[in-house]
């Protein structure tokens, strides 16, 4: 069970078709429109009723832009997911009646872990960001770096519990539905907690070590790329597009929004010709564009197929297009937009792949072609990239998932 954008929904669909492979039957249960991403995968679909990109363009939604800090964001995303829990839960008992065990993502894991005990199934967390407090660096969601241990650990207490008490009402009716007690939401953490509930994360231990002050329990699995069937192909447009000339930089936001995208796509088609770089933009939420002989404007395109044929990416540091981009081996010109795209961004650095973050706001081509010029001629990006890619091809994010499916099924197994 996840919710969000795209990114909160792909890395999900190779997950599952692992599992299938394993033996398992696999549900995805999600937003309806991204039904067509687990084509082919082997892995069934049960649908929720939001349509991410149509509440992210609503007022309410839009108004994120206006949130300057991240701080900001995140309160005006809590309101949003806040009146949005209610018309997922009926979905997802649903679905979850027909389950043996629940996979939750840590945007639903409140509400998908009360469902689960009232419906006496087990669960298991699945997150695609490291969301459990630690010393080592501040919460993801509020951006990069670190506040000093101390702080850094009550952060990461104090995101959690801000995420608990936007399911708590929603939580609350369930719990008198299935005929459980109540709980308070700092009982409720606590609680998962001294069970050393399970979580896997679905991201590399060479691009996020785990913490060491992390409890028992949680587990850096590694990644779980997304599902593209072995048959996959470009557009044959955009194969001619690159066989035209040499390997082009990949432009693209995600399931990000801005607030000009005319004036955004003119900035970043004016850095790629000042740097003397062809581009692929590809058109995302954003609705990204640009024309011309040297340019090429695409839409939903997988990414395992056009990364490794280009030469660099700029992108928003989400946690699954950051972990398409290094599984490519190319360099990177991380531009995060909010939330948990800063780490992933100063990831990118620190890694030695990105030659450093640009802010979005306000960007301009004299900031963005430097970053450019440095990314594809300075070899050293593109070595790291090449070396961290063949070491991550290498990992199973997968099997360590389905090892507890098969403890939880079997629990005398060892």
């Amino acid at each position: 069970m996840t919710a969000g954008s795209r990114g909160d929904v792909a890395p999900f669909t190779g997950l599952g078709h692992g599992l299938v492979r394993a033996g398992h039957e696999v549900t995805l249960v999600t937003h309806g429109c991204f039904a067509d991403l687990v084509t082919g995968s082997g892995v069934g679909f049960h649908p929720l009723p939001v349509d991410p990109r149509a509440e992210l363009e609503s007022g309410r939604g839009r108004r994120l832009h206006r949130s300057v800090t991240g701080a900001g964001k995140i309160v005006r995303l809590a309101g949003l997911a806040r009146s949005l829990a209610g018309r997922l839960t009926d979905g997802m008992v649903a679905a979850a009646r027909a389950g043996d065990v629940l996979l939750l993502s840590g945007s639903l894991e409140p509400l998908g872990y009360a469902v689960a005990e009232g419906l006496g199934l087990p669960s298991v967390g699945v997150h695609l960001q490291p969301l459990a407090p630690t010393r080592q660096f501040a919460p993801p969601v509020a951006g990069a770096g670190s506040w000093g241990p101390t702080a850094n650990r009550a952060a990461g207490y104090g995101v959690n519990l801000a995420v608990e008490r936007v399911f708590a009402e929603t939580v609350r009716g369930l719990r008198k539905e299935f005929g459980l007690p109540p709980v308070g939401t700092v009982a409720a953490r606590r609680a998962r907690e001294r069970r050393a509930w399970p979580v896997h994360h679905g991201f590399s231990p060479l691009v996020v070590p785990r913490p060491p002050d992390w409890r028992r329990g949680l587990d850096v699995s590694g990644y779980w790329w997304p599902y593209t069937s072995e048959d996959a192909r470009l557009p044959s447009a955009l194969e001619d597009f690159l066989d035209a000339g040499p390997p082009p930089v990949f432009v693209g936001l995600g399931s990000a929004t801005v607030p000009d995208p005319g004036r955004l796509s003119g900035e970043i088609v004016r850095a790629l010709r000042a740097a003397g770089l062809r581009g692929v933009i590809q058109r995302g939420w954003g609705e990204l564009h640009a024309s011309g002989d040297d340019m090429f404007t695409v839409g939903e395109v997988p990414h395992s197929v056009l990364f490794p044929r280009t030469a660099a990416v700029v992108h928003h540091a989400g946690a699954g297009t950051t972990g398409a981009g290094l599984r490519a081996g190319v360099p990177a010109v991380p531009v995060p937009v909010q939330f948990d795209e800063g780490f992933w961004a100063a990831r990118l650095v620190a890694l030695g792949v990105a030659p450093g973050v640009l802010s979005p706001r306000g960007l301009r081509a004299e900031r963005l072609a430097p970053a450019l010029v440095r990314a594809t001629t300075d070899p050293a990006y593109r070595r790291n990239a090449r070396v961290l890619a063949e070491r991550l091809r290498a990992e199973d994010g997968v099997t360590p998932v389905a090892e507890t499916l098969t403890r939880l099924e079997h629990p005398g197994h060892s």
